[in-house]
């Protein structure tokens, strides 16, 4: 084997990948928002304005491909995410993370993600009994709100909360 290829084993003896190989090879592991993979490939080749533009070509021609998607990369987030987040939340990991507002807005429409009953599923799951005493209750409600659900909902279901017939766990 030559040395060349020891140092290096992800460049093949033919030289370095292009740009839209490289592109590819990422979308090929997972999604990509748009913005995500232009900060990947630019950050791999140190980007200058002209690798931008032939970044944002190549970002251009596996969209019409079909190979690059921020519709279909909000849709996978929206379903990694639901049942643990609140729509809010996931609006703005979208918006962090380069999918645009409209994108980020309808895909979470489309799941038909309810707030409350997100709410009280994760409560059952994570916890399934009230709190007992105070630190308890501020362990809850600061659980619950950094999945980005509103205080106001939290203590209403801390106050009343869902009575089950079976308890989690069993």
């Amino acid at each position: 084997m030559p040395i060349d290829r020891l140092r290096n084993p992800k460049q093949s003896s033919k030289g370095p990948r292009s740009l839209k190989a490289r592109a590819i090879a990422l979308l090929a592991r997972r999604e990509y928002s748009r913005a995500e993979l232009r900060s990947r490939l630019a950050a791999h080749d140190g980007a200058g304005d002209g690798d931008v533009a032939a970044i944002d070509v190549v970002l251009d021609e596996l969209a019409t491909l079909g190979y690059l998607s921020d519709a279909r990369y909000a849709h996978a987030v929206v379903r990694q995410k639901s049942g643990g987040y609140s729509k809010r939340a996931i609006v703005e990991t979208l918006k962090a993370r380069g999918v645009t507002g409209a994108a980020a807005v309808d895909a979470v429409a489309d799941a038909g993600i309810d707030d409350l009953d997100a709410l009280v599923a994760l409560w059952r799951r994570r916890f399934g009994k009230p709190p007992t005493d105070d630190r308890e209750k501020a362990r809850q409600v600061r659980f619950l709100q950094s999945r980005g659900f509103a205080l106001s909902s939290i203590f209403r279901l801390l106050r009343n909360p869902p009575v089950d017939a079976d308890p989690p766990g069993t």
